[in-house]
């Protein structure tokens, strides 16, 4: 088992620019860390700086505790599986997995044994005498991650090692992963994805990347956290932007007024107002703030609103009927459109006037800089 643990790390090219920037980490022992972000963020490349395939400009990477900025990567105790599987396609299954254990000189008879626990975990015992080209993708993924499972590292990479993989594999594998984590529950891992979906059923701890300008402003971490704190507390526009499926429902509004009960935005466009239980610290009457809400938190109403909540009324423009329930888009004034789940048999239907009740406990509230306001203290929002 090992601890990763990243202080002040920063990657920069040939140009001097800077692609990882001011990145501190610790990821624990047994710990699941998932590195997500949009394309260019550099996910794969801080991964590749923990495995010891690209260099440290700056800060210290340190795995159990010994610093390894200039420790090759044979020598660092970990394991990664690649995107494209890596495999030797003149190998067979059982040669492949046993690779790196012959350049490492163990006896015949733990190799055999080793790869042999690995194909029986990871059923590919049927495979041992394929050859690459005779399996599918989903197999060849089994194949590159059982590699890694016989030499029994301390940490696990795992380079976007899905991707590749139609929606069902996807899915059968995801899971597999998550329960093979459960078995080798001594190793940390660290993988890379951009698919949100993987994030939030695969990690302890998500690192969301920032791209982009992003990056220069503020620096390439945009949020550290558990899946459920980044989806329910997002610290920012942009991961109540990137967390969730469809994203968060943005409306733009200004500071109507400032009490206890939290701070009372008027809807640009609409007039319509919204109370949302966040502290006004740092606010003023009239100042342009945004107004953040999931499509799942709003609630389609066939009557009248029976609380203080607000409620908002649009026209329905689209309905996305996916079986067990729909995503219904409606008209935003000013050209944008609002989304809102529900039920799968809603009735429904382009042209509809709706009315949606907008709880305000699961509001959240931005400033023009981006930022999140902070809930209120004496407003349980989710425990």
């Amino acid at each position: 088992m090992a601890s990763i643990s990243l202080r002040g790390v920063q990657k920069a090219y040939g140009d001097g620019a800077l692609v990882i920037r001011d990145v501190d980490i610790e990821i624990g022992e047994n710990e699941f860390c998932v590195f997500l972000g949009p394309s260019g963020c550099g996910k794969s490349t801080l991964l590749r700086m923990i495995a010891g395939l690209e260099d440290v400009t700056d800060g210290d990477l340190s795995i159990d505790g010994r610093l390894v900025n200039d420790v090759p990567a044979a020598q660092r105790g970990v394991a990664m599986v690649f995107q494209s599987y890596a495999l030797f396609p003149h190998m067979t299954v059982f040669e492949n997995m046993a690779f790196g254990l012959k350049l490492a000189k163990t006896p015949k008879d733990e190799i055999d044994r080793k790869v042999r626990e690995a194909a029986r975990i990871l059923q590919l015992e049927a495979l041992l005498e394929r050859r690459p080209k005779a399996l599918s993708g989903g197999q060849r993924q089994r194949v590159a991650i059982g590699r890694a499972i016989v030499r029994q590292p301390g940490v696990f990479l795992f380079d976007e090692p899905l991707s590749n993989l139609d929606a069902t594999l996807r899915g059968q594998t995801r899971v597999e992963i998550a329960r093979l984590h459960k078995q080798f529950a001594k190793a940390s891992v660290v993988y890379v994805t951009h698919d949100q979906i993987e994030a939030m059923t695969l990690a302890d701890k998500i690192v969301l990347l920032h791209a982009g300008k992003d990056t220069e402003r503020y620096g390439s971490i945009a949020q550290i956290g558990a899946p459920l704190e980044l989806y329910h507390r997002p610290k920012s526009r942009f991961v109540a932007g990137f967390i969730g499926s469809p994203r968060m429902n943005f409306l733009p509004g200004r500071v109507q007024s400032i009490d206890s009960q939290g701070v009372l935005v008027t809807l640009d466009h609409t007039g319509e107002n919204v109370r949302v239980p966040v502290s006004g610290e740092g606010l003023q009457a009239a100042q342009p703030v945004t107004l953040g809400v999931r499509p799942e938190h709003l609630e389609l109403l066939d009557a009248a609103a029976a609380n203080d909540d607000a409620v908002l009324t649009r026209t329905v423009s689209l309905i996305e009927q996916l079986g067990e329930h729909s995503y219904v888009h409606l008209d935003q004034p000013g050209g944008a459109v609002l989304i809102a789940k529900a039920p799968g048999d809603t009735r429904l239907v382009p042209g509809d006037e709706a009315r949606l009740r907008v709880p305000r406990a699961t509001c959240h509230l931005f400033t023009e800089d981006g930022f999140a306001a902070a809930s209120l203290e004496s407003v349980e929002h989710y425990a």
